[in-house]
């Protein structure tokens, strides 16, 4: 397509829609990101947010790739493509590839339900399929309608979040599949948020200054004048407390005090340690992989339970809305890939250099590729790059080589031919 087919036919998610975005001079200037995902107060203010934080990095870290594939569905090479540029370099003007990915899942886990959006097109998805996609955003989805959604959406034009309607089979709609656990108003996670905010309150009244006196008068306060003076006397003491650098006030011989600020029982601390034991339990999350000490089983476990179900449904979701019918006929897919070596120590059995000698050995990877995974450059050596094993002799198959045979005698030969001939001519006689 040449420079004005494309000038023609590119399409911009927020030009298209029935009112106008974007007149001169409506340029905001902002001290914050606007475009940075913004979670629910209630999320921001506990423990909730190191949890997303978690999750989302460990599910960004998983490479996602436009590749195509073979008819076994295995993967042959990466696609040179708009949407594997987003994938792999940058998403958009303000987010790289990886702080995109965690957008999605940062927003995914707080919200429930996010929308990926193409902003720029090569042509309008509501024309052909077959559009290439050159930047994409995370929305929120705020209404559903039949065969659109209404989507909260960053405007890098105007620097304004701004909401534009957008077809379903043009954007990849991914739920949280954990949901249940996280986003449902009486799962887990919402009980525990609940009780935080309940645990401030408690604190924040504990601790607002409060003295919680009571006075007990030498007088009954029965008629309209007592209570005057009662609380003529009140407010006395207020002012001998607030006057008073050290906050001393006197009090008549007869009068008696009563502080009552005594710490609150209450077991909410009980019932907060409890949720949130059981909330990392049904995350697949546990203290060691929260403070970086978790062996390679716990993280093993981790990322088949709770980080594949993640990058899976965000995965399928841009393959069933940005490839077409005919790109899967072209063998094109969608595929993520995680690095298991990460998790392996480096020496001892079982370690890098020994899982590294067995995948060499048995023609699994090639030593250039097991370099690669040290963190080393590729060695220049041709047989680095071949699977063969280099402990073994080359060409050694284990049976004799007849072109590799010593040989024979010329004479030798003649003379066993003779005797074969006088061994028949007696056979015969």
């Amino acid at each position: 397509m040449g420079i004005r087919d494309r000038l023609s036919h590119a399409w911009n998610a927020f030009a298209n829609q029935p009112e106008p975005y974007w007149s001169p001079g409506e340029y905001v200037t902002a001290g914050s990101r606007q475009d940075r995902p913004r979670m629910f107060i209630s999320n921001e203010m506990s423990i909730v947010s190191s949890i997303y934080t978690r999750l989302g990095i460990d599910c960004a870290a998983v490479d996602i790739r436009h590749t195509r594939v073979d008819d076994e569905e295995r993967y042959l090479e990466e696609i040179e493509s708009g949407l594997n540029n987003c994938l792999k370099l940058e998403a958009n003007t303000d987010q790289a590839a990886r702080a995109f990915r965690q957008d999605i899942y940062m927003s995914m886990f707080d919200k429930g339900v996010v929308a990926i959006v193409p902003v720029d097109t090569s042509i309008s998805p509501n024309l052909s399929g077959g559009y290439d996609i050159q930047t994409m955003r995370v929305g929120e989805v705020l209404a559903w309608h039949p065969q659109h959604v209404r989507v909260n959406l960053y405007n890098e034009k105007t620097g304004k979040r701004e909401q534009i309607t957008v077809p379903k089979k043009a954007c990849a709609i991914v739920e949280n599949p954990l949901y249940a656990i996280m986003n449902e108003p009486n799962s887990t996670l919402q009980r525990l948020i609940t009780k935080l905010n309940m645990l401030d309150a408690v604190d924040s009244a504990s601790s607002s200054g409060k003295l919680d006196l009571i006075i007990q008068l030498p007088y009954t306060i029965k008629s309209e004048t007592r209570r005057q003076q009662a609380e003529q006397r009140r407010k006395d003491m207020e002012f001998q407390l607030k006057s008073s650098t050290y906050g001393i006030a006197y009090a008549d011989a007869t009068e008696k005090v009563t502080q009552l600020n005594r710490p609150a029982e209450n077991n909410l601390m009980s019932q907060i340690e409890w949720l949130t034991n059981l909330l990392w339990s049904q995350l697949g999350l546990t203290a060691e992989i929260m403070n970086g000490t978790a062996d390679e089983k716990v993280m093993l476990n981790y990322m088949n339970r709770t980080i594949e179900p993640c990058v899976t449904s965000v995965v399928e979701a841009m393959e069933r809305s940005f490839l077409t019918k005919t790109a899967r006929t072209q063998k094109q897919k969608i595929k993520y890939f995680t690095n298991r070596l990460k998790l392996i120590p480096i020496g001892g059995e079982g370690g890098i250099a020994d899982i590294a000698d067995k995948l060499t050995r048995n023609e699994v990877a090639t030593s250039n590729e097991m370099r690669q995974v040290i963190g080393w450059k590729p060695s220049k050596d041709a047989k680095a790059d071949q699977l063969i094993n280099s402990n073994m002799p080359v060409g050694d198959t284990g049976k004799p080589d007849p072109e590799a045979e010593e040989p024979k005698d010329p004479d030798e030969e003649v003379k066993l031919k003779g005797q074969l001939a006088v061994e028949k001519k007696l056979r015969a006689a």
